[in-house]
C-alpha cells in the first residue's frame, strides 16, 4: 500500500477577506502561510508517498514563494485545477494516477492544523481493508431548520449527525473512477469527495476528526488562526552554543563556510574540516537535544572521509525542521591569526543562507585574532564559536 496525497490549493478564497490579500492559503498565520503549515504536516507523516498539490494556474509564483525553505518540497508535485473544487481533486487524480500510489488522502489546504493523528486513523482503517474513509466530528449544537419567512420551521435531531473533514481518503482507482463517471455526465454539484464516493455507490466508513482540524473560511478564521499560532510558537524561542576547532598543518589551503581560501596551511579532519560549520552544526542540534555531530557522523565511519561539511549542517536543519523549529539566526565567530576572512566573508554569509534556507541578514561571520596567544597564535590551529536561535512550535520539539 502507498498512500498518495492531493492538496487542493487551487480555490480563491472570496470569504477569506479582501482580495487584495491574495487567496487564503497563501496568507500568512503564525508568520507562515497556510499552505506551508498544511504541507509539512504530510511532508512530515512517515506514511506519506507522493504527494500533489493542484494550484491556480496564476498561482504559481506565490505557491514558489509560500514553499521555500519548506523541508522536502523539491518532492512535491504540482498541476493546475479547474473552475470548480470538484474539478480541481480530478486533476489531482490524473497526476497522483502516474506514481505508485494505491490509495489517496484528499485534503483542502485551508485545513492547516490537520495532525497526524487524524492521518493516522485514516491509515489504520486503510490497513483493516476499508477502501473509503471520511474523518468526520459530532455535531453537538442543536439544529435548527429555518424557511424564508425567517422564521424555526423545525428542531432537526443532532442524533448520527457528523460534521465532514478532509483528509477524505479513498482506493485511488475507485475514487478516480467515480469522478471519472460524475465529469461524463457533467454533475458538479457535489460538496466534497465522499459525497461523489455515496453516489457511486462506495461505502465511505467514519473515523475520528479533530475539532481543531477546522476550514479557514471567512477573515475571522484567519485571524483566530494566526493567534493560535503566533502564541504557540513565541514563548519557545531557543538558543544553542558550538565550538570546535581543528589543527592547521602544512597544505594549500582552508576552507571555512563552504568556501575554500587558498593559504600556506590546511585544517586536519575527517571531512574537509570546515570548522566554522561543524561549530553551527552543534548548536543547531542543541537547540533541540540532538546530541553533537559525532553522533550523526562519527570520525570512524570512512564514508564521511573527506565529506564536504555543508553535509552535516544541513542535516542538522532537517532535525530542527522535523522536530517543529524554525531557524531564526546563525552566527559565527572565527578565531585565527591567518589567513583574513574579511574578503570572503560575504560569500560566507550567502553560503549560510542557502544551506539553511533563511535569509541573508539572519547569517553573520566574524573572525578575531587570538593576539598571538596560545595555539591560535602560534597558528597551530584554527576555532569556532557559533549560535543559533530557532523558535519552536507549541510542543512539537
Amino acid at each position: 500500500m502507498t498512500i498518495g496525497i492531493v492538496i487542493v490549493a487551487a480555490g480563491r478564497g472570496e470569504r477569506a477577506g479582501s482580495p487584495d490579500e491574495g487567496p487564503k492559503q497563501y496568507r500568512l498565520i503564525g508568520g507562515r502561510s497556510v499552505i506551508a503549515h498544511t504541507l509539512e504536516t504530510f511532508l512530515n507523516w512517515q506514511r506519506s508517498g507522493p504527494i500533489v498539490v493542484v494550484i491556480h494556474p496564476d498561482d504559481e509564483a506565490l505557491y514558489t514563494a509560500a514553499t521555500k525553505g519548506l523541508s522536502g518540497a523539491g518532492a512535491l508535485t504540482t498541476t493546475f485545477g479547474g473552475e470548480t473544487r470538484q474539478r480541481s481533486v480530478y486533476e489531482g487524480l490524473k497526476a497522483l494516477s502516474t506514481t505508485e500510489a494505491t490509495h489517496v488522502m484528499i485534503h483542502d489546504a485551508a485545513r492547516p492544523f490537520v495532525d497526524h493523528a487524524i492521518l493516522d486513523r485514516v491509515a489504520d482503517a486503510f490497513d483493516k481493508g476499508i477502501d473509503a474513509v471520511l474523518p468526520a466530528v459530532s455535531v453537538t449544537d442543536t439544529l435548527k431548520r429555518g424557511g424564508s419567512d425567517g422564521l424555526v420551521h423545525e428542531t432537526v435531531p443532532r442524533s448520527g449527525l457528523y460534521a465532514a473533514q478532509t483528509p477524505q481518503s479513498f482506493l485511488l482507482a475507485e475514487i478516480r473512477a467515480a469522478h471519472e463517471k460524475a465529469a461524463a455526465l457533467r454533475r458538479d454539484d457535489f460538496t466534497d469527495d465522499a459525497a461523489i464516493a455515496e453516489w457511486a455507490g462506495l461505502p465511505v466508513s467514519i473515523v475520528e476528526g479533530s475539532v481543531d482540524n477546522i476550514k479557514l473560511t471567512v477573515k475571522r478564521d484567519m485571524t483566530m488562526a494566526d493567534e493560535k499560532l503566533s502564541s504557540r510558537m513565541l514563548p519557545d524561542v531557543r538558543t544553542g552554543n558550538g565550538y570546535d576547532v581543528h589543527q592547521l598543518v602544512e597544505g594549500d589551503g582552508v576552507t571555512l563556510c563552504g568556501i575554500f581560501i587558498p593559504h600556506n596551511q590546511k585544517l586536519l579532519g575527517h571531512s574537509d574540516a570546515d570548522v566554522a560549520l561543524h561549530a553551527l552544526t552543534d548548536a543547531l542540534l542543541a537547540t533541540c537535544g540532538a546530541g553533537d555531530i559525532g553522533d550523526h557522523f562519527p570520525p570512524s565511519d570512512m564514508q564521511w572521509k573527506g565529506a564536504p561539511s555543508r553535509i552535516f549542517l544541513e542535516h542538522a536543519a532537517n532535525i530542527v525542521r522535523e522536530k517543529g523549529g524554525t531557524i531564526m539566526n546563525a552566527d559565527i565567530s572565527l578565531i585565527a591569526e591567518a589567513p583574513k576572512v574579511g574578503p570572503h566573508r560575504d560569500r560566507m554569509r550567502e553560503n549560510l543562507a542557502a544551506m539553511l534556507g533563511i535569509s541573508l541578514d539572519r547569517c553573520s561571520v566574524k573572525a578575531t585574532t587570538n593576539e598571538k596567544i596560545g595555539f591560535v597564535g602560534r597558528r597551530e590551529g584554527i576555532a569556532a564559536i557559533a549560535t543559533a536561535t530557532v523558535v519552536y512550535r507549541g510542543d512539537d520539539a
